[in-house]
């Protein structure tokens, strides 16, 4: 399977709790690099998301966004710590005898921190909610990222096939390039009125056929197609490998550009560069 470096995914939990969104969104980067965005009650969390990221993933900048919502309704059943709440009336009642003014206020007793709490919401069994949903969503931003993967290399499948394409013509026209290059040296040599020998005249055959030849570039552009599709069929994180390959059928483009002596070579050439770039703007998408 190739994956995509771009995708994103979102994934929504509601509990008794409250509500919280997971948001999950890559782009193109040379390594992995995550940036996680938690509220502060869940910090804790990082650790554990930043290692299941590096485990399914190689490559890419990664956000991963967490809303949390907490339902005020989900708050616990008000307790009063009457120790404490003992303790500051007596204080008060202490300080109204001894200077025989103020009032006691219950409501100032209330107030006192620590007077009232609050039952806790169980946050281990909220956190494995939590967790769930990002496993969910990563789930989903896995198959955004293969979906993605599958139709770039569709893409790059359709410009190898080209690529053949265009070596075949290439070698279909190179019968017809030999046989006019011979016609135009003999041409040449009649023009200038002097003898022709054979033998020169083959050794400069031969030479303009070795200067001229592109069989090797087309073979190898063949090897290189070959390759290619053997990464794609192989998939995992091939981006690297792809891009590789990327440099050696430019080098083979520019080889058959630099021999070209028919316009039919020279646009095979060109076409070349252009699947080639097209292919490498693709591969650098791919993990």
């Amino acid at each position: 399977m190739i994956y995509s470096m771009t995708a994103y995914a979102r994934n929504e939990r509601k509990g008794e709790w409250g509500s919280a969104v997971w948001e999950i969104r890559s782009v193109n980067q040379r390594y992995l690099e995550t940036f996680i965005r938690l509220p502060e009650q869940f910090r804790a969390l990082e650790p554990v998301i930043r290692e299941r990221i590096r485990k399914k993933l190689q490559r890419g900048k990664v956000e991963v966004n967490l809303k949390f919502h907490e339902n005020p309704a989900a708050v616990g059943e008000l307790q009063i710590n009457q120790s404490l709440a003992n303790q500051l009336i007596h204080a008060a009642q202490w300080v109204k005898s001894q200077t025989n003014e103020g009032q006691l206020d219950p409501l100032e007793v209330l107030r006192w921190p620590g007077v009232m709490e609050a039952e806790e919401q169980d946050m281990d069994s909220i956190q494995s909610e939590l967790l769930s949903g990002f496993e969910t969503a990563c789930d989903d931003f896995l198959q955004a990222r293969a979906s993605e993967g599958q139709t770039l290399a569709d893409l790059i499948q359709q410009r190898l096939t080209t690529i053949t394409e265009q070596a075949v013509i290439v070698r279909g026209e190179m019968p017809t390039i030999m046989q006019w290059q011979r016609d135009k040296l003999t041409t040449r040599l009649e023009e200038l009125k002097t003898e022709i020998d054979q033998t020169r005249l083959e050794q400069e055959l031969v030479y303009l056929a070795q200067k001229v030849d592109v069989a090797e570039e087309l073979d190898r552009l063949d090897s290189h197609v070959k390759e290619t599709g053997k990464i794609l069929k192989k998939g995992g994180a091939c981006g690297r490998r792809l891009d590789f390959m990327m440099q050696e059928f430019n080098r083979e483009a520019n080889t058959l550009a630099s021999k070209s002596i028919s316009a039919t070579v020279t646009a095979a050439a060109v076409e070349l560069k252009v699947l080639i770039e097209q292919m490498r703007e693709q591969i650098q998408n791919i993990e």
